[in-house]
């Protein structure tokens, strides 16, 4: 996932971070015309998360590799990712003494995502997802000195099996170039060897499929427009998923992108592909929102101006209510990600966060990087925040029903000053909403994966509906889906780990 901290990364950055990570430069025509003569044991489709262990593991047996890339740098969403990764007997837990296996890790996943994840890609999963791990650390890779953990910004585990790469390495996005700084030279040594090619700033426009349906290749177009076929034994599926194609999220979620932060290339072009030759998706009705994303602006998809930390960070002062005005959901609750599927129910997934001013004054930072006290100058400058003097002020400001709003608040300041339970079963309440000016911060439910994918058997081939599979074709990482391994929660570490773990294994296998 993105970096919370950093939830933007510019052009500009981009470019002087990924300076020292090309592996290849973009290849001539002529060269690419070429290699469009050769036959390749195996085409992967997606230089990034999945598709260079893939890679990596395929060209280490032998295998004539050919990895098409539609941006101008390996690495994928490791560009904008925390890196964040879980795995069960792994060094780091060892060199700690923590006992952990993939039982347990499996249990958790279960356990928290209500056992909506794959059965068997989750148990493929934990299965190997330690030795993944262990493979990274071989290979350089270091996570903070107080990692792992049981959490970050999500539900907790029972064991501590949470871990990130540090910051400062090579980018301030930390974990996820500490990744690809493990695997760079192990893709840099494979090209070297003659076992992979990459071709940049290339696209895969469609697939070669014979009478009998079997895929024989891929037919790409080039940064000139060139239209070139290369054939292959096997073609794997790793572009990604399509969590920056607004109109696509929309029609498999049948949710609107209400922000837009993903990495660039994340089209769904894998997920076209896939269907186009008889695979078909799944896991859109798993979806569901993360908490406190401040947008720009209305428009949809709008872009992030901050980020509100959650219950996994800090324990609230300020109330939640809906568009209505009216709370909807026990704000200290343990699990953010019933805070999360709450959200969800609410109308354009809004909800407003309601304090007053010596809340403001003393409470721990709200929004991530900010000063209480920058809610007061936003509340005059920027249209996601209010303030007045009165509840009822405040509610007609932000487009709530007045009545329920100063009715919520009434209720909630009785029950805490007589010392009666909270309607939700609310636990901590420091301080009732009484001292004006009163603020309200306008947030909505977003995400930055998508959940709908592929569907594959536990070989990772594509399949049909029927579960048929279609010869000589695999998916891995977000192509197959968030929601195959996270299921309708954000389990910790389920959107990287398994992208390197399956892209390792498959090329272990193909």
């Amino acid at each position: 996932m993105t970096s919370l901290n950093n939830p933007r990364l510019t052009k500009r950055e981009f470019l002087k971070y990924s300076t020292g990570l090309l592996s290849a430069a973009v290849l001539p025509y002529p060269y690419q015309a070429a290699l469009a003569n050769d036959h390749w044991d195996v085409i992967v489709i997606g230089g990034g998360t999945a598709g260079l262990p893939a890679a990596i593991f395929a060209a280490k047996r032998g295998l004539k590799v050919l990895v098409i890339e539609k941006a101008s740098v390996i690495g994928g969403t490791l560009f904008v990712s925390t890196g964040q990764i879980s795995g069960a007997g792994t060094v780091f837990q060892e060199r700690k003494g923590i006992k952990d296996s993939p039982d347990q890790h499996y249990d958790d996943i279960m356990r928290i995502n209500n056992n909506t994840s794959d059965p068997i890609l989750t148990r493929i999963l934990v299965d190997h997802a330690g030795p993944t791990i262990n493979w990274l650390a071989k290979n350089g890779y270091t996570i903070f000195e107080n990692h792992p953990v049981k959490k970050m910004a999500h539900d907790a585990f029972s064991v501590a099996r949470y871990q990130q790469g540090p910051e400062g390495t090579t980018s301030p996005w930390g974990g996820g170039i500490a990744i690809l700084n493990a695997i760079k030279p192990l893709v840099d040594q494979e090209i070297n060897n003659g076992s992979i090619t990459i071709l940049l700033e290339t696209s895969a426009n469609d697939l070669i499929q014979s009478s009998d349906g079997d895929i024989k290749g891929v037919i790409v177009e080039n940064n000139q427009g060139k239209i070139l076929e290369y054939r292959g034994e096997k073609v794997i599926l790793a572009s990604g998923g399509c969590a920056s194609n607004p109109r696509l999220y929309e029609e498999l979620h049948g949710v609107p992108l209400y922000c837009q932060m993903a990495y660039p290339q994340s089209q769904g072009a894998g997920l076209i592909l896939g269907q186009s030759v008889g695979g078909y998706l799944r896991g859109g009705e798993k979806y569901s929102p993360l908490y406190g994303m401040i947008l720009s602006d209305d428009k949809i998809p709008s872009t992030p101006y901050g980020v509100a930390r959650n219950v996994m960070e800090r324990l609230p002062w300020e109330i939640l209510v809906n568009s209505e005005g009216k709370r909807f959901v026990k704000e200290d609750h343990e699990s953010v990600d019933h805070i999360e599927h709450r959200i969800g129910e609410q109308p354009a997934h809004r909800h407003w966060t309601i304090l007053d001013q010596r809340m403001l004054d003393e409470m721990p930072n709200i929004i991530y990087d900010w000063p209480n006290k920058r809610i007061m100058d936003e509340s005059n400058n920027h249209s996601m925040f209010k303030s007045a003097n009165s509840i009822r002020d405040l509610a007609i400001k932000s487009g709530l029903h007045p009545m329920n709003l100063e009715l919520t608040v009434e209720e909630y300041n009785n029950n805490l000053n007589n010392n009666r339970a909270d309607e939700f079963g609310r636990q901590h309440r420091p301080l009732p909403l009484v001292k004006g000016p009163f603020y309200s911060i306008r947030m909505s439910g977003w995400s930055l994966c998508s959940f709908a994918g592929l569907g594959v058997n536990g070989n990772f081939e594509v399949t049909k509906a029927s579960g048929e599979p279609i010869k000589n074709l695999y998916a891995i990482g977000e192509v197959i889906g968030f929601g195959a391994t996270s299921g309708n929660a954000y389990v910790n570490g389920m959107g990287v780990t398994p992208a390197l773990t399956y892209g390792k294994l498959l090329g272990e296998r193909i």
